[in-house]
C-alpha cells in the first residue's frame, strides 16, 4: 500500500499549530524545538530544516496569533463605523482569547521585548494592532489607549483565571464582574474545557 506524503505546506501548518499550543504552554524559554515536533509527529530536525531555529519558530507562531487577532478584527469591523467599531473589535477580540492559546503566545512574545532578536518584533506586533485600531474605528491616540489598557487588564484577568477563583474574595468577584461580564467572558465555560483538550 503507498501511502500519500502530506504536502510541505500542510506539514508547515501542522508545526506551526503544534508550536502555538507548546510555546503557550511553556513559553519562549520553556519549549524545545523537539517537544514542537514531538506535538506536530515530525522529527526535531525536520522543524530545524523547516525552521531553521526555535527563535524563528516562535516569531513565526506569534506572528500566526497576531494575524488571526489583525483577522478578526477586520472581520468586525464595518466600513465607516467609526467608533462603533471599537466595540466590534472587543467583541471580537473577547471570543478570541476564549481560546487560551492564542492569549498565551501573545502575552509570552510581549514579555520578550528586551530580547535584541525577538524584540523588535513583538514591538512592531504591537503597534500593529494600535495602527489597525486607529485606522478601524478613526480612534484618537487616547482613545486607542483606554482601549487597549482594557485589553490588557481583560488578559491579565484571562491569564490569570481570576474569575474560576473569584468566590472567596469579594475584590476579585467585583472585579470580574466589573470587567469580564460586559465581554461575555464570566462564567464562559469555554475558558475553563480550552486547557481540558
Amino acid at each position: 500500500m503507498t501511502r500519500l506524503r502530506m504536502p510541505v505546506e500542510e506539514r508547515r501548518e501542522l508545526v506551526l499549530d503544534a508550536a502555538v499550543a507548546a510555546f503557550a504552554e511553556g513559553g519562549y524559554a520553556g519549549t524545545t524545538t523537539d517537544q514542537v515536533a514531538r506535538r506536530a509527529g515530525v522529527s526535531q530536525p525536520y522543524v530545524v530544516r523547516m525552521f531553521g531555529t526555535k527563535q524563528a519558530l516562535f516569531l513565526a507562531a506569534h506572528a500566526r496569533v497576531m494575524g488571526r487577532i489583525t483577522d478578526e478584527f477586520a472581520a468586525a469591523a464595518v466600513p465607516g463605523a467609526g467608533e462603533e467599531n471599537l466595540r466590534r473589535i472587543g467583541g471580537a477580540y473577547a471570543r478570541l482569547i476564549s481560546d487560551r492559546d492564542v492569549l498565551r503566545v501573545m502575552q509570552h512574545g510581549f514579555t520578550l521585548g528586551a530580547d535584541p532578536e525577538l524584540g523588535p518584533a513583538m514591538r512592531e506586533s504591537l503597534l500593529g494592532i494600535v495602527r489597525q485600531i486607529r485606522e478601524l474605528s478613526g480612534a484618537d491616540i487616547e482613545r486607542t489607549r483606554d482601549f487597549l489598557a482594557q485589553g490588557m487588564l481583560i488578559n491579565t484577568l484571562v491569564a490569570l483565571q481570576l474569575a474560576e477563583y473569584s468566590a472567596d474574595d469579594p475584590e476579585a468577584e467585583a472585579l470580574c464582574t466589573l470587567v469580564l461580564e460586559p465581554k461575555g467572558l464570566l462564567g464562559n465555560r469555554l475558558l475553563g474545557q480550552v486547557d481540558e483538550r
